[in-house]
């Protein structure tokens, strides 16, 4: 027994070793998008009314919520404001308000009710990276979760985001939106 439990074990260890490694290893980074296009630009995209439409997958890739989201987005100089109007699938709402500062060169800084501190973001090419924390209402409780959300301009209409939210280092739920132009 002990000999099938070492001759099947080393193989299984080895294979989440190297998966581990490897998935370490190939990181992605905003830069990467740097020549592709159209380049994201949020003061251009963000700005008038937008729709959008998205899917809340748990830990295992199961379905848990779909919900929609009425926006209406303006910018004045540098300064930007996004109002969001979310109806999930269960009659829940929800609003939230950015107020989104250009740091120039692809960078910015946002903020928002539910938000803890300041979300970082980074644009290159037709793609754009935030990271931030957040309060996240779950069953009547609050927990603080991290989001590290990814924006990919498809075309001058269409972006698909795509988050991992995660808690204590590991992705408990994916969020996948698709934002249009209205």
């Amino acid at each position: 027994m002990r000999l099938l439990k070492l001759t099947w074990g080393k193989p299984i260890v080895l294979g989440l070793l190297m998966t581990s490694l490897l998935t370490s290893c190939s990181s992605v980074d905003v830069s990467d998008y740097r020549d592709t296009n159209p380049p994201l630009v949020l003061e251009s995209f963000f700005n008038g009314p937008l729709k959008a439409s998205g899917i809340i997958e748990n830990f295992s890739g199961k379905v848990i919520r779909r919900f929609n989201v009425t926006m209406e987005a303006s910018w004045l100089g540098t300064e930007g404001t996004i109002k969001e109007w979310f109806v999930y699938d269960d009659g829940e709402t929800q609003t939230r308000i950015w107020r989104i500062q250009s740091q120039g060169e692809g960078q910015y800084t946002g903020t928002a009710d539910d938000i803890i501190g300041t979300a970082q973001g980074e644009a290159s090419g037709s793609a754009l990276r935030w990271r931030y924390d957040m309060l996240l209402p779950v069953d009547g409780d609050e927990y603080q979760v991290h989001f590290d959300d990814w924006m990919y301009l498809v075309n001058d209409n269409t972006i698909i985001n795509q988050s991992d939210i995660i808690k204590w280092g590991i992705t408990v739920a994916k969020v996948t939106l698709v934002i249009q132009k209205r």
